[in-house]
């Protein structure tokens, strides 16, 4: 399967097939965020997610897919730290401020940075049309984040924190998203960069949840949100999976504007499941994020 991933680089099957992984991540970003962000303390449900994704890969990482190439262990180590990162500063800013606040921004903040590193590093670039999509998109994002900033009744000097932690987490989105893009492409078989890319990913946080609160309240609070896990690194690994395969076969850029039309989807999980308001307004930019999107996928 893998070497029918790397035939369909450069094709209109290719790209046809990465509008949907991207588009797909998008959907499923969403939801693990909104999990993270959830009833549970966003480090402990974090690290139980991991946990469980890195059971889940262990199989396919050890036994099932090819030994990675030794140029690859340089690059799964920096990879490795840009993940950590982006998780600390996530769970952070989900600590600091509502989830309809802090995802806007992180997401915002990563997709134009994206776009620019994959031209210097891939040589790839975004059409006119596109570069107007992507910036209608942005423009959506920060809208809404500047409309729920308004909004919010939470107290301002929390507000300052979570808004700079998210923005260094969108920083850290478009890190990730460029490595990940640049490791899936130097390995001959693309499942190989991801089964060991989510079998190493998954000890950072566990070890960080056990380091802030011990092992034995941990160790219950992992056995009753063991479901929580289970359900979020499926997902997780759909979300992830989907996004660096839509990079390995298509633009990086693009797949990555794409994938933050996730807020459109965030926003619904956000006002159903998570009981915060979505009004006209919102609405409104939430239909430009949408048209956004739109442009970038159907521009060339």
């Amino acid at each position: 399967m893998g070497e029918w991933i790397v035939s369909l680089a450069g094709t209109d099957e290719g790209r046809r097939m990465a509008l949907a992984l991207a588009l797909l991540a998008a959907v499923l970003h969403a939801a693990v965020s909104a999990m993270q962000k959830g009833r549970h303390d966003p480090f402990t449900s974090r690290a139980s997610i991991d946990f469980c994704y890195g059971l889940l890969t262990a199989p396919a990482a050890l036994f099932m897919v090819p030994f990675p190439e030794p140029h690859m262990w340089p690059i799964f180590g920096i990879t490795i730290m840009v993940h950590s990162a982006y998780k600390l500063l996530q769970a952070m800013a989900f600590s600091r401020g509502d989830f309809t606040l802090v995802y806007p921004v992180a997401r915002g903040t990563g997709p134009l940075v994206t776009a620019i590193a994959a031209g210097f590093l891939f040589g790839e670039s975004l059409s006119p049309t596109q570069w107007i999509g992507a910036l209608t998109l942005v423009a959506g994002i920060f809208g809404l984040a500047a409309y729920n900033i308004s909004q919010i009744g939470q107290n301002r000097r929390g507000l300052g924190g979570a808004i700079l932690l998210a923005v260094l987490t969108g920083i850290a989105i478009a890190s990730y998203t460029t490595v990940d893009a640049y490791g899936v492409r130097a390995t001959e078989n693309p499942f190989t960069f991801l089964a060991w890319l989510f079998f190493l990913d998954a000890f950072f946080m566990p070890i960080l949840a056990l380091a802030r609160r011990g092992w034995r309240p941990q160790w219950r609070q992992a056995i009753r949100m063991l479901p929580h896990g289970l359900i979020g690194a499926v997902v997780a690994v759909l979300s992830f999976g989907s996004i660096i395969i839509a990079t390995r076969i298509d633009n990086v850029g693009q797949a990555a504007v794409l994938r933050e039309s996730s807020i459109v989807f965030a926003a619904m999980i956000g006002w159903v499941f998570l009981r915060e308001p979505v009004g006209p307004r919102r609405l409104g930019l939430i239909a430009l994020i949408a048209a956004g999107a739109v442009i970038v996928g159907l521009g060339r």
